[in-house]
């Protein structure tokens, strides 16, 4: 009836004219900040997850080079090729308390800072330890990055978590693939140095700075928001007018937040959730971890697999980028067809399938089918966006999604340490790469298996309070 009386209030001859005019002819005038501030997060994550990958695969790609410089062993190389797993565990557990304290976007902003560091320094700090020790700074601000764009991409986008992780993931599919195509080329475009090839990468780290900058300047202008520095994540708990754009709408959405708000799992506990009571927690933080190792195998070995089997360093650093440039186009396929589905176990075997066959093909003719090997690889890769992904689903609040993709990432990258290093003294001790080929085939059994329980359509918060 309200509807019906509201028409006839606007025929009356006095006043609607001096209450509708002002609200036409203002609108158009005054931006809307939110809409700006918005753009800018799509732009900070965008540049963020292009710097998330090069500081490995540009070191995969001269990797020999490195060792012949700096005198490693194929142990300590195997050791260096372990460090980005070490590093994301110890470091990314840290990142949710750092958001708390500091703001997401503050974190996420250091972290580009430590990477642009890190990279530049580490060339030329001598020895092999400094070079660890700068690595250690760069994949130091990837780890927190890692754990908190699950977070701001639930925070800033609830309803469209599948289409924001797909482009998150395929930009950081497309940083990692360009560090492996291109750094070998650019080295030898400035004189064969690699020290120059590997600190070209800062360049790019540096541009992604910029818009997190402005970002955590924008959000302190505006201390009331959900991402202000001090500003709890456990907020997303409970309605809010400060929230950024669609927030609310997923309060009422078929996700089921807000029925969450009245279980105790949902209440901001200063305990918070008690993750390792969730068993789809602890099989996503497997799941994570296996498909993190056989990502950082490739990354850090599989351009010296080609190279030992009579590839060209040119052809075998393409080969690497293939395999990872694979996850541009189907990253953003995955997670979109993952949250169309209630289960996402399906995919998972798809992908370990393909895995299973590039292995058998890198054992029995590395150098005849490499260019179908690479490509059977990349398609197994894609396993770390489903894993973000399902991360983002199996927990309904924003602050679940932060404990979860912390503990799932910390464990994940946890279990991942020991697989480069095995690869690096099976290969030392062996005198090839069946061993460690037949390594990396036997964890793609239980990685299927595991990814199939965290695929199931439930979630943390229902697994914990149970």
């Amino acid at each position: 009836m309200m509807g019906l009386m509201a028409p006839e209030e606007t025929r009356t001859p006095t006043r609607p004219p001096a209450i509708h005019r002002p609200a036409r002819s203002t609108a158009p005038a005054t931006p809307d900040p939110r809409a700006w501030t918005t753009r800018l997060v799509v732009a900070g994550i965008v540049l963020a997850a292009l710097n998330l990958r090069p500081a490995i695969t540009s070191l995969g790609a001269l990797l020999e080079e490195v060792r012949g410089g700096l005198g490693m062993s194929g142990s300590v190389a195997g050791l260096l090729t372990s460090v980005p797993p070490l590093c994301f565990a110890l470091f990314g557990v840290t990142a949710p308390r750092l958001a708390r304290r500091f703001g997401a976007a503050a974190v996420v902003c250091a972290g580009m800072v430590a990477i642009t560091v890190g990279l530049a320094v580490r060339p030329y700090i001598g020895g092999t330890a400094g070079f660890l020790a700068a690595s250690a700074l760069a994949l130091m601000g990837i780890a927190v990055s890692n754990v908190l764009m699950p977070v701001i991409v639930k925070r800033w986008f609830p309803d469209k978590v599948g289409s924001m992780t797909g482009l998150y993931s395929m930009a950081l599919a497309l940083g990692t693939s360009a560090a492996a195509a291109a750094t070998v080329p650019m080295t030898d475009g400035l004189g064969g140095d690699w020290h120059s090839g590997l600190v070209v990468w800062a360049g790019l780290a540096a541009a992604a700075v910029l818009p997190w900058l402005l970002l955590v300047r924008a959000r302190t202008a505006a201390p009331g928001t959900d991402d202000a520095p001090g500003t709890d994540d456990r907020a997303q708990a409970a309605p809010a007018t400060a929230t950024p754009t669609g927030i609310a709408r997923a309060k009422t959405s078929r996700t089921g937040v807000a029925k969450s708000s009245a279980t105790p799992t949902a209440r901001p506990e200063p305990g918070g959730l008690r993750i390792t009571r969730s068993r789809t927690a602890w099989a996503l933080a497997v799941f994570f971890g296996l498909q993190a190792t056989a990502a950082y195998i490739t990354m850090g070995w599989m351009a010296q697999i080609f190279r030992d089997a009579g590839v060209a360093a040119s052809t075998a650093g393409l080969l690497l980028a293939v395999t990872m440039v694979m996850g541009v186009p189907l990253a953003f396929v995955i997670p979109r067809l993952a949250t169309r589905l209630p289960r996402q176990g399906p995919i998972v075997v798809a992908l370990g399938l393909c895995g299973l066959a590039g292995y058998a093909g890198l054992y029995l003719a590395p150098a005849a089918g490499a260019w179908a090997w690479a490509l059977l690889l990349g398609i197994s890769n894609c396993a770390f966006p489903l894993a973000l992904t399902m991360v983002g689903m199996r927990a309904r609040t924003g602050a679940g999604v932060a404990q979860l993709s912390a503990f799932a990432q910390s464990t994940g990258y946890l279990i991942s340490i020991p697989g480069p290093l095995l690869v690096g003294v099976l290969y030392q001790h062996s005198g090839g790469w069946g061993l460690p080929i037949a390594l990396m085939a036997g964890l793609m059994i239980p990685q299927i298996g595991v990814g199939i329980l965290a695929g199931r359509d439930r979630t943390v918060e229902d697994e914990a309070a149970g």
